[in-house]
């Protein structure tokens, strides 16, 4: 088993990374999907982004310390797990401003939420799943 000790600039790229490459993909997505100006998706997923990299720092964090407090494996089962609460919290934290800034209802908002769910939750497993490897090899 191998526990996780990263530094903060660590933390910092790993939620940098993983939200740039997001914003490219799920941005002109979501505005050919909803009819919505790519401005105003841009803008969305731009301010989601930065709301979840301060949560995923934090999500993350809190990952690091149960890992070493109950000493799991990080196996697809437990990045499955983490992907769902990492996403879970995300649209608990999204949700008011996406219904705000596209002047839609708080279930409207929801819905929309869930279908960009619907492309970060694959993603999110995929991308940690990749850097767990990468990083292991760079740290070997």
């Amino acid at each position: 088993m191998q526990i996780h000790q990263r530094s903060g600039a660590e933390r910092l790229f790993h939620a940098l990374a993983f939200e740039i490459l997001a914003i490219g993909l799920s941005a002109p997505l979501a505005a050919w999907i909803t009819g919505h100006s790519i401005f105003s998706m841009g803008v969305l997923t731009a301010v989601i982004a930065t709301i979840a990299v301060l949560w995923n720092i934090l999500y993350n964090w809190l990952f690091d310390h149960a890992q070493a407090r109950w000493r799991f494996d990080r196996d697809t089962r437990v990045r499955i797990l983490h992907s769902c609460g990492f996403e879970g919290g995300l649209i608990l934290i999204a949700i008011p401003f996406v219904a705000w800034w596209l002047g839609i209802s708080v279930w409207q908002a929801l819905v929309l939420d869930i279908g960009l769910v619907l492309f970060y939750l694959p993603y999110g497993f995929l991308f940690n799943l990749g850097y767990d490897k990468i990083r292991a090899r760079m740290m070997s």
